[in-house]
């Protein structure tokens, strides 16, 4: 007996061991199994990745603040970084460090500690700022019994970004009325294209002039291909299934479902985007790709397993920009956000668009909110860029139809978002009659 449950210790001990190697992170991708050795819940913004441990340890298991600059230098850089390290190289503001190291992200953001994280991934008391601003009161009277752990609110302060929040930005814009006179989001490029040049172009492909191997073509395919924006633009099925545009595609290998990189070429920034955002941030760091099953928001369950790249939403053959707007993402999204915006007052914006009832660019779909444009039209395919915070979302969305005051109360009422900001919001930000206060204040004197 003594003897068999010797043998049972000794196995179960060498499948544990195995089990454990087996789950160790190499140089590449991850192990799946490697969650065996999570020492807690990863954030809401880097679950996806938590499979690849070497995106962010270093070889000793440590991490540095270079693995967060990696990923989230471009983000810095487009906001308006009020406490950019730099700052506190002033040997005067020695001080401070000492009371919170403001020059180290690891100070305020730990991974797998999910008993102290708050939002934004932040693992310091969320009253930090008294560290450095407790005598703000004296300077700004209008600050005076205001707890520091009301800072962040909404329509307040934001460590990193506050791009809507500057006072001569908050002052330029009071006394906007709710809705704008024009209220319309900037045209595509290629929707502006289009137009100017009536949908001709010299570079006009036909569905004859179809180059794909004789095994792979389909009159269907070729038909919706030759009415695509790729055939006006002379983009031919060698530009997409292949390496280079030859004529011979035989000669240098026929891909039959390509990846993102193959749409690199002429969608850089769109590409670098997809990378960047949830839809693809997997990929870019060496995990296979994202799938509905992964994500922690609420899903559909028959799309479960879909494989989100480019194709995921667009369509090469007959690429349906409407669609992509709105249908592609309710086909995963399943939260309480995405299905009341069916029911909403933007989707009426967005069907009256569409039955061309009202001008291009007024109509509100999924896509509008969720992947800005910039004034020259291009998308952005970082859905991160203006999540968290949400005021990220007062300039690059909400004001192209709404005034300054309207967007802040909006993006301050979290009931609204589960009604899709469909009705009048509640709450009512002081930032701009504050900062009115203030600069009045100040010509009196």
């Amino acid at each position: 007996m003594l003897k068999v449950l010797w043998t049972s210790w000794c196995c179960l001990t060498a499948l544990g061991a195995g089990y454990l190697c087996l789950a160790l992170p190499g140089d590449g991708a991850a192990s799946p199994m490697s969650t065996a050795f999570l020492p807690g819940e990863t954030t809401h913004g880097h679950h996806q990745i938590e499979m690849n441990c070497n995106i962010c340890h270093l070889p000793d298991g440590g991490v540095t603040d270079k693995s967060c600059i990696d990923c989230h230098s471009e983000d810095l850089k487009q906001s308006r970084d009020t406490h950019p390290a730099r700052k506190f190289v002033d040997p005067m503001k020695a001080v401070l460090l000492q009371k919170l190291d403001a020059q180290n992200c690891l100070s305020c953001h730990v991974e797998h500690q999910e008993e102290r994280t708050h939002a934004m991934g932040v693992t310091v008391p969320v009253d930090y700022c008294w560290h450095c601003h407790e005598n703000v009161a004296d300077d700004r009277p209008s600050h005076r019994g205001m707890a520091f752990s009301s800072c962040s609110n909404a329509g307040c302060h934001n460590y990193h970004d506050n791009t809507a929040l500057y006072e001569n930005f908050l002052s330029r814009h009071t006394g906007e009325p709710a809705i704008l006179a024009e209220p319309q989001r900037p045209i595509r490029k290629f929707q502006q294209w289009l137009a100017d040049s009536n949908g001709q172009s010299d570079k006009q492909l036909f569905a004859k002039d179809a180059d794909a191997p004789l095994e792979w073509k389909n009159p269907d395919i070729s038909e919706a291909w030759a009415v695509s924006p790729h055939a006006v633009k002379g983009v031919n099925c060698s530009g997409c299934h292949t390496d280079s545009a030859a004529v011979d595609a035989y000669a240098i290998g026929w891909t039959q479902t390509p990846n993102h990189e193959s749409c690199v070429a002429c969608h850089e920034s769109e590409v670098g985007g997809f990378l960047e955002g949830k839809h693809g941030m997997r990929p870019a760091g060496g995990l296979s790709k994202m799938t509905p099953e992964l994500a922690r928001l609420p899903m559909h369950a028959a799309a479960a397993h879909k494989s989100l790249d480019c194709s995921a939403c667009h369509d090469p053959h007959k690429p349906d920009l409407q669609f992509a707007a709105f249908e592609a993402c309710r086909s995963c999204h399943d939260d309480q956000h995405s299905r009341s915006y069916e029911q909403s007052s933007h989707f009426q914006l967005w069907k009256q668009e569409l039955a061309g009832e009202t001008t291009a660019g007024s109509g509100v779909s999924c896509a509008t909110c969720h992947m800005s444009r910039d004034s020259d039209g291009l998308v952005n395919h970082n859905q991160n860029a203006n999540l968290r915070p949400n005021e990220k979302m007062a300039r690059t969305v909400c004001m192209n139809c709404h005034g300054l005051q309207f967007t802040l109360d909006a993006l301050a009422d979290a009931d609204l978002k589960n009604n899709c900001y469909s009705t009048a919001p509640t709450a009512s930000v002081k930032s701009l009659q504050m900062v009115k206060d203030w600069f009045d204040s100040k010509k009196k004197k």
